[in-house]
């Protein structure tokens, strides 16, 4: 059972209880995703992971072995926990505190993700909720077109074609409350220095670990660019892939579901169906059989002191 830290009254005005407008609205927009859509985007997702874990199988021993796994992996999985744990929960949704040296250290393992700095990353998520799967949604895979041009274009945009467009002119207007913030500010104009960080630091280790310059090259390959390569494609999978494939048990406004594989994939972040019914909930794996590593994460802090005000829906509502 989960335990609530806040009142029921407080929950309802934070947006944390579906209504009953977003029942009907979403019994109305479940028909009419194609499969066409669902078919497109699954291609684009599966392609690249299958390219991956060819490319392992076939250099292992020769280009790829255990140091190259071990940054590989390492390395993906800070750089997403700090996507998740604090770019998202705790930035965007405030859905824990913690002290300022544990959120320099998010901010700087977010931002060696490449997904931009913290003040646009956090601008742009809130504007997703305000407008999820609408013409003012980010990046929504619908809302291209018909057709199967529209269907193209609208996966493309949802996956990775939106971090390419202009920013909205009133997108500042969404992170005034950060922006007031000299340390998060200082941090996110900083973000420059914190990729090159996040790209030597496999490289340095590489070369370390194997004692030559190869070592540094292929630290710098897969504990770097290859890692922010799976790092972006899962997390632009969820801004897809979770708006088409996978359950809704929550009735939402939107098109969002709970997809198993990137609920494991995204440490939590799969659970999208759960997060866009309770947005401001710290904890998106909200059955004990659904992972939330991001989510395991806070409560570690929380057991050290350093993560407090844990919000939570309330158990009756989660259910």
């Amino acid at each position: 059972m989960m335990k609530s830290i806040m009142p029921k009254d407080t929950m309802t005005k934070l947006n944390l209880m579906p209504t009953q407008k977003s029942v009907q609205t979403s019994k109305d927009s479940l028909s009419s995703i194609s499969i066409g859509r669902k078919i497109v985007t699954l291609s684009i997702v599966v392609i690249p992971f299958a390219g991956i874990v060819a490319a392992i199988i076939l250099l292992w021993g020769r280009g790829f072995g255990a140091v190259e796994l071990g940054l590989l992996v390492s390395m993906y999985i800070l750089t997403v926990l700090g996507i998740t744990v604090g770019f998202h929960r705790l930035f965007t949704h405030r859905s824990f505190e913690t002290n300022r040296i544990i959120q320099s250290i998010l901010v700087i393992l977010g931002s060696m993700a490449l997904q931009g700095p913290l003040l646009k990353w956090v601008a742009l998520h809130r504007r997703h909720h305000q407008h999820s799967d609408e013409h003012d949604d980010p990046h929504s895979p619908y809302n291209k077109g018909s057709g199967i041009l529209g269907i193209i274009r609208g996966a493309w945009h949802a996956h990775i074609g939106w971090f390419f467009d202009p920013d909205p002119k009133d997108l500042n207007r969404y992170v005034k409350d950060l922006s007031k913030s000299n340390l998060l500010s200082k941090l996110s104009a900083l973000f420059p220095l914190w990729v090159a960080i996040g790209l030597l630091i496999p490289a340095l280790l590489g070369g370390l670990l194997t004692g030559g310059w190869m070592g540094a090259l292929l630290g710098l390959l897969w504990g770097g660019l290859v890692r922010i390569f799976l790092v972006h494609h899962v997390t632009w999978s969820i801004n897809s892939v979770c708006h088409l494939w996978g359950r809704s048990p929550f009735k939402t406004s939107d098109h969002s579901r709970n997809n198993f594989l990137f609920g494991i994939l995204g440490l939590g972040e799969g659970w999208h169906n759960n997060h866009h019914a309770f947005p401001f909930s710290a904890r998106h794996g909200l059955k004990w059989w659904q992972f939330d590593a991001s989510y395991y994460v806070i409560r570690i802090l929380a057991l050290f002191g350093l993560a407090s005000k844990i919000r939570l829906p309330v158990p009756s509502l989660a259910r």
